[in-house]
């Protein structure tokens, strides 16, 4: 084995074909694309300057919100603008280092996201379950720790991931068929990996994805429980409704991640992954200020009122 890829080329560089199919479409895309990555950005910095601003939003659950903003912000930082390059690109490749960087920043992200969502649903449950005691519960220290602990897990697990894919040897092919540099495409490549790394970087999924979400569950069935003593169907439809927005980016984010990450190898598709990978790089960090804050009423009163502060500023 060792004499035969001695005889091999090795990988120093990966060229993106996923959207070599729509070679016509790609102009079009970009527009689109470029579009839509301009206003998320735009959002997001109206959501996080708005909480900055604002001192009624200075709670744990806008806290985490604009910590989410800033989180989306980056993974699609990591993401976009070099596959906005590339749709206009001849020539769509990244270096086997600019690879590895890209997978470990673009994890690193997202896992923290997925135990940022698991923090949320705590804080929902404890100002549901535990309204009097939700400010001490809630303390910005506690919020600060909970969100470095979500950074330090989505740190260690895109650390150890990465490692244990660009270990692998590199000789064969280097066309990925994605528009970045995600798990499953490059593990395609990779010309041998023992079934110890498969399982190492599954189980790793498994713990980013199923972890969270059984936190979430723990919080929302305790939530609902609590939401079923309150005898007025109007309070119980006004305490539900602040948990709605947090339920929708967890069905979107979860259901695109397992659909990714949880899949055995041998139904690895392309096509869909390259499907499914765009709307959670692009489209769901689109919806998601929407869902969470252009929707709700207090935040819509806070944007006014910082609106109405800074124009008095200017004039």
């Amino acid at each position: 084995m060792t004499m035969e890829w001695a005889n091999e080329t090795l990988v120093t560089e990966f060229v993106f074909l996923g959207f070599s199919s729509l070679a016509g479409l790609q102009r079009l895309l970009f527009a689109v694309f470029l579009l839509v990555y301009l206003f998320m950005l735009g959002t997001n910095a109206i959501i996080v300057s708005t909480i900055v601003l604002d001192r009624a939003l200075h709670t744990p659950m806008y806290f985490f919100l604009g910590v989410l903003s800033c989180s989306e912000t980056c993974y699609t930082f990591v993401i976009v603008p070099k596959m906005l390059v590339d749709l206009l690109a001849q020539k769509k490749t990244i270096s086997f280092l600019g690879c590895a960087i890209q997978m470990f920043s673009f994890l690193f992200l997202i896992c923290s996201h997925s135990f940022l969502l698991a923090a949320m649903g705590y804080d929902r449950y404890v100002a549901i379950c535990n309204p009097l005691r939700y400010t001490v519960l809630m303390g910005f220290g506690v919020c600060v720790g909970l969100v470095a602990a979500a950074c330090a897990c989505g740190f260690s697990v895109s650390l150890v991931t990465t490692s244990l894919v660009f270990h692998l040897p590199f000789h064969s092919s280097n066309q990925l068929h994605h528009f970045f540099c995600d798990i499953s495409p490059v593990l395609k490549l990779a010309s041998h990996h023992s079934y110890l790394s498969q399982l190492v970087i599954f189980v790793l999924g498994v713990f980013v994805l199923v972890i969270p979400l059984l936190l979430i569950l723990v919080s929302y069935i305790r939530i609902i429980s609590a939401i079923l003593k309150i005898p007025s169907s109007v309070g119980r439809y006004k305490t539900f409704s602040t948990c709605a927005s947090h339920l929708i980016v967890i069905t979107v984010h979860y259901g695109c991640a397992s659909f990714i990450y949880l899949r055995p190898k041998s139904n690895y598709s392309s096509s869909q992954d390259t499907l499914i990978s765009v709307s959670y790089t692009i489209l769901t960090p689109l919806f998601n200020p929407m869902i969470y804050s252009l929707r709700n009423k207090e935040f819509k009163s806070a944007l006014q009122r910082t609106m109405a502060q800074t124009s008095c500023r200017v004039s």
